[in-house]
């Protein structure tokens, strides 16, 4: 894009050179040759500041769009024709940037001039500050602000914010999209071959902990109407990072216990009796 603004810049400085009756072949801080206009160059140098502060500008108020490129085979990025019109449109700045410039080279050349001649300096045809002058109009020019692009909903093309993406209207179409997206890209990834073997070691350490545990452990006291009355009410003061330590299971499942949505398995009753330091 910035080789793009910087062809127009380019463009406009020589077309400017020419209007006033200049070689633009011939430079004065760039070397000439045969394939560059090295004066058009020269115009070129204090405007380009200006062409990086526009595309900058640019690309903080509003993002790109994927059908403004095309990538070719070579992997070299091409512009599609949307983004050059767009890009092209700014040509006008760059001549009203360029003109003052040009007219100041040109009157530098004549101010050098030997010969006597009846005019005190060039034409300013760009400018046409001179014409002002003789009617009184005075020449200093009120800054003028370069157009920036309108950002468009990338949906159905409507005018937008510059910090939003789609409009009102296609923000709730967008976002059942995005969740629907988000719960496919979920149901993959549960189904991985890494999650179904972790799910299997979870499950096969499960079994083997519940042949291992001895029912006898259990305190008689502690049934399942003392735990839901005694215990599970108090499980709320714990986090689930601590239930998860301290019965070696998953966050979720945890987190279910926590909120009373689950009943754990009766060798888990015992130790959260004594994480919430129940007495019996």
């Amino acid at each position: 894009m910035l080789n793009y603004l910087y062809a127009l810049l380019e463009a406009e400085a020589r077309l400017a050179v020419a209007a006033l009756g200049l070689d633009p072949g011939l430079g004065v801080l760039h070397n000439d040759l045969r394939t560059r206009d090295s004066l058009a160059c020269d115009l070129m140098e204090p405007i380009r500041p200006k062409v990086d502060a526009f595309l900058l500008d640019w690309l903080k108020r509003a993002p790109l769009r994927r059908e403004w490129f095309f990538e070719q085979r070579d992997g070299n990025c091409r512009l599609m024709s949307s983004l050059a019109v767009k890009l092209s449109e700014t040509s006008t700045i760059w001549a009203r940037a360029l003109a003052p410039f040009a007219e100041g080279i040109a009157g530098s050349f004549w101010s050098m001039n030997s010969v006597r001649t009846s005019n005190k300096s060039p034409a300013t045809r760009l400018t046409q500050s001179r014409k002002r002058e003789a009617k009184g109009i005075s020449t200093q020019k009120s800054p003028r602000s370069i157009a920036m692009p309108v950002n468009l909903c990338k949906i159905c093309g409507k005018t937008i914010k510059s910090s939003d993406k789609y409009c009102r209207n296609c923000v709730p179409t967008i976002s059942r999209e995005n969740l629907l997206e988000a719960a496919k890209l979920g149901r993959i990834a549960t189904h991985s071959p890494e999650t179904e073997a972790l799910r299997a070691a979870t499950q096969r350490r499960q079994v083997a902990a519940r042949k291992a545990w001895n029912p006898k452990d259990k305190p008689d006291w502690l049934d399942e109407e003392a735990y839901l009355r005694k215990v599970e009410p108090h499980l709320r003061n714990l986090t689930v990072v601590t239930i998860m330590k301290a019965l070696q299971v998953s966050e979720p499942y945890a987190s279910r216990i926590r909120s009373g949505g689950r009943i754990p398995h009766k060798r888990h009753w015992l130790p959260l009796a004594e994480l919430t330091r129940y007495q019996m």
